[in-house]
């Protein structure tokens, strides 16, 4: 999924979900906290547009949920526009607070911008590591790599929390989601094999590091 709209209003929500499909976008929406964080778990949706005040959980503590685990983008809109109320949502880590109402064309330019830098566009690079989003290809020394799409999906989402200790609960619910009939198990194979496709020496990695007892993490380890 590209774009989750958390939205209680419904109206409000269908015509959002209507102009991200014309832009090419694979969305979804929900009506509450609850009803996001549930989404956000099953899909792991590459932004976030959020509204603060639903029914039942508001949007500030789903975004305090989203990021405990996740460093996706997040766009907060609101008509709750007093200062106190954006420095309290971008202090929560959201990475744009739009006050309602809004132009729908701002806030999609919006959201192109954020695709085009973090996914689309670019190719992150990393050591020897090459990662063509554009094209969902990685590359090792200028080699392509034949990644199935769950091990591109497991590297990026690595990559895209480097440095962070991320469980193996954390990574196998996002990949596979949590309610999956996979087992825990086929997390340490798909990472045994991205490791054989992407290190040199796999048995001494040096970007995928296993922390005991925890998970996994990127990193770049000078060998």
């Amino acid at each position: 999924m590209d774009v989750l709209i958390v939205e209680d209003n419904s109206e409000l929500g269908e015509l959002l979900l209507d102009f991200l499909a014309a832009g090419g976008y694979e969305a979804e929406k929900a009506e509450s906290g609850e009803q996001a964080l549930e989404l956000f778990a099953a899909h792991n949706p590459r932004l976030v547009v959020l509204d603060i005040m639903l029914p039942g959980m508001d949007g500030f503590a789903v975004c305090a949920k989203i990021r405990r685990t996740s460093d996706v983008p997040i766009i907060i809109v609101s008509a709750k526009g007093e200062k106190e109320d954006m420095l309290g949502g971008l202090g929560l880590g959201a990475d744009d607070y739009i006050e309602k109402p809004y132009d729908i064309d701002i806030l999609l330019a919006k959201i192109d911008g954020i695709f085009k830098r973090r996914y689309r566009g670019g190719v992150i690079k990393e050591g020897s590591l090459n990662i063509d989003c554009a094209k969902r290809q990685v590359y090792l020394d200028e080699r392509p790599l034949p990644l199935t799409v769950k091990e591109y999906e497991l590297l990026l989402l690595l990559v895209g929390n480097k440095e962070r200790v991320m469980s193996k609960e954390e990574l196998f619910n996002k990949i596979w989601g949590y309610d999956s009939e996979s087992e825990m198990q086929t997390l340490t194979v798909h990472i045994k094999r991205l490791r054989q496709k992407i290190e040199k020496d796999p048995g001494n990695p040096r970007y995928i590091l296993t922390v005991w007892g925890v998970g996994y993490k990127f990193a770049q380890v000078d060998r």
